[in-house]
C-alpha cells in the first residue's frame, strides 16, 4: 500500500519589501518575469517534492521560496515523501558517496538498490492522487531522483535539482552518479548550485547553474538589534542573567520561549567574545575537527568561547546518523584540556517552531565576534551567507560553494586545506586580535551577499527556468 505523503502547509508572501534589495531597472525585469511565468502555468501546478520538511538548507529554501512565489500568483505546493529507516539509511550513505566518503564501502548492493526504488515506487503511487498530467514537478536531491522517470511518463515538466557536489569527483562519487544517473536524466531539466558540480553523462542542453539564496526578511536574516540579540540568547538559556524557557519573547510575528539544551549546562558569561558554528550534526561539517582546532590554537592565545550549534537530536527526519555524531563529538569535548574545555559549548537547539530556531541562530550568528565553517564537504553552504549578511567575518574551508561566497581577504577568509587545524585556528586568533580587519571583511562581506545572494536573483532564475519549460511543452 502507498504512503501518505505529507503536504507541508504553506501561506502567501507580498514580493513587495524585496524592492528594497533591487535598483529599480533590476526590480521591473524582476517582477515581469514572475508575473509572466504565473500567467503561463494558468491552470497548472508547481510541486516541490523533498525528503523532510524541518532541518537542513532545502527545507528552509522552500519555507521561504514558496510563499513569495503564491504571492505573485503561482499555485506552488511542498510535498515530503516517507521512507523507513533502511532507505534514509541508504540515502544518508548516498549523500556521503556523492562527497566522495565510502566509510562502508563505495559500492551500492542490491539489497539497497530495491529499497530505493521500491520505497519512491510506492510513493509515486501515493504522489499521483494529487499531481496532476501537465503539472511541474521540482524534485530535490538523491532522496527523490527515482521519482523523475515516473512524473515525466505522467506527463509533468519534471525537474531535478541538486544542491549538493564535489569540486573533484572521484570514483566513489563517479560510482554514485552512475547509480543515480539513469533516473535523473529522464528530466527535462536538471539544476545545480555550481558549474563544477554537474555530472558527467548528463545532456548538458538541459542543465541549469541557480546557485541558492537566502532571504533578507526571514526570522533568520531580519534585523535585530543589540538589545534583542542578548535578550533572546538570556531567554533561550544560552547567555548568563536570564529566565530560560518561563516568559516567552516576541520578536516579530514570532517568539523565544523554549531552552536550550547546553553541554556542558553552564551558561555562558554575559560578556564572552563568540567564536560560532551553525550547522548539522554531521561529519562533514567537522565538528570535532572545529574543536580541536579552537582548543589547541585558538584558546591558548584569545578569550573567546566556541559554540557549536545545531538541531537538538533526532529531530532531522532524513538524518539517522545525526545522535551518534552529537555523542562523537560529547566523548571528544571530554578529552580536550581542561582549561579548553570551559570555553567549548555544544547547543542543541530547539525545533519544535522552526520560527524560533530562527530567531535564535540569528541571534547566535550576530552575536558572535567570528563566525565560522570549517566543512570537509559542501554543497554550498548558505550559513555563510546567512553570516555574511549580519556583517560577520566568517573564516570557512575553500571546498564547495563556500568559496563562490567569500573572496578571501576581502569578504572573508578562506582555509585552503580543511584539515589544516593551525591554519584555521590562526584564522580565528587573527580576526580576534586585529577588530580592524574583522569589521572591514564583515562590512564587504554584507555588500557580497546583496549583490549575488538575496532571494529576488533565486526567484527570477527558477521563475524563467519554469517558464521555458512550459513554452517548450506547447
Amino acid at each position: 500500500m502507498p504512503p501518505d505523503v505529507t503536504q507541508v502547509p504553506l501561506g502567501s508572501a507580498s514580493i513587495e519589501p524585496l524592492h528594497a534589495l533591487l535598483e529599480n531597472a533590476a526590480w521591473d525585469a524582476f517582477i515581469r518575469t514572475m508575473r509572466e511565468t504565473a500567467a503561463q502555468l494558468k491552470n497548472r501546478a508547481i510541486w516541490n517534492i523533498n525528503s523532510t520538511a524541518h532541518g537542513g538548507g532545502v527545507a528552509e529554501m522552500l519555507a521561504w521560496q514558496i510563499p513569495y512565489e503564491r504571492g505573485v500568483g503561482m499555485d506552488v505546493r511542498w510535498l515530503v515523501i516517507q521512507g523507513g529507516t533502511p532507505f534514509f539509511t541508504f540515502t544518508k550513505r548516498l549523500h556521503a558517496l556523492l562527497h566522495g566518503v565510502a566509510a562502508d564501502g563505495s559500492m551500492i548492493n542490491d539489497a539497497e538498490r530495491t529499497e530505493y526504488e521500491q520505497t519512491l515506487s510506492r510513493n509515486a503511487e501515493a504522489l499521483a492522487r494529487e499531481v496532476r498530467p501537465g503539472d511541474v514537478v521540482l524534485l530535490h536531491d538523491p532522496q527523490t531522483a527515482a521519482l523523475a522517470p515516473y512524473f515525466v511518463r505522467y506527463g509533468c515538466r519534471v525537474i531535478w535539482r541538486c544542491h549538493i557536489g564535489v569540486d573533484q569527483p572521484n570514483e566513489v562519487v563517479k560510482g554514485a552518479w552512475r547509480f543515480l544517473l539513469p533516473h535523473v536524466a529522464a528530466a527535462h531539466a536538471t539544476v545545480f548550485s555550481r558549474r563544477a558540480y554537474v555530472w558527467e553523462g548528463l545532456d548538458q542542453q538541459r542543465v541549469e547553474i541557480i546557485p541558492p539564496a537566502i532571504d533578507a526578511f526571514a526570522p533568520k536574516n531580519q534585523e535585530l538589534d543589540g538589545q534583542t540579540v542578548a535578550t533572546i540568547l538570556r531567554t533561550t538559556g544560552i547567555l548568563a542573567d536570564g529566565a530560560a524557557g518561563q516568559a516567552p519573547l516576541k520578536v516579530g510575528a514570532g517568539s523565544v520561549e523554549r531552552t536550550t539544551d547546553l553541554f556542558p549546562g553552564t551558561r555562558l558569561p554575559e560578556d564572552a567574545r563568540l567564536t560560532v558554528q551553525v550547522s548539522r550534526w554531521d561529519r562533514l561539517k567537522d565538528p570535532l575537527g572545529v574543536m580541536e582546532g579552537f582548543a589547541q590554537f585558538v584558546a591558548p592565545r584569545i578569550d573567546s568561547h566556541l559554540i557549536l550549534a545545531g538541531p537538538g537530536a533526532s529531530t532531522v527526519a532524513d538524518d539517522p546518523e545525526e545522535s551518534g555524531v552529537l555523542r562523537e563529538v560529547e566523548d571528544g569535548w571530554h578529552h580536550l584540556p581542561p582549561a579548553a574545555r570551559d570555553r567549548v559549548h555544544l547547543a542543541r537547539l530547539p525545533m519544535d517552531d522552526p520560527q524560533e530556531n530562527a530567531l535564535i541562530v540569528n541571534a547566535l550568528q550576530r552575536r558572535a565576534q567570528v563566525v565560522v565553517q570549517k566543512s570537509l564537504g559542501e554543497g554550498f553552504g548558505l550559513t555563510v551567507a546567512e553570516a555574511m549578511w549580519k556583517g560577520r567575518p566568517v573564516v570557512a574551508s575553500r571546498v564547495g560553494g563556500i568559496q563562490d561566497q567569500i573572496e578571501h581577504g576581502k569578504s572573508g577568509l578562506l582555509i585552503d586545506d580543511p584539515h589544516d587545524l593551525g591554519a584555521f585556528g590562526a584564522a580565528v586568533a587573527g580576526l580576534f586580535s586585529d577588530t580592524g580587519a574583522a569589521d572591514r571583511l564583515g562590512t564587504e562581506a554584507k555588500r557580497r551577499v546583496q549583490r549575488q545572494f538575496l532571494a529576488p536573483r533565486q526567484l527570477l532564475q527558477q521563475a524563467g527556468l519554469i517558464g521555458r519549460l512550459l513554452q517548450s511543452a506547447q
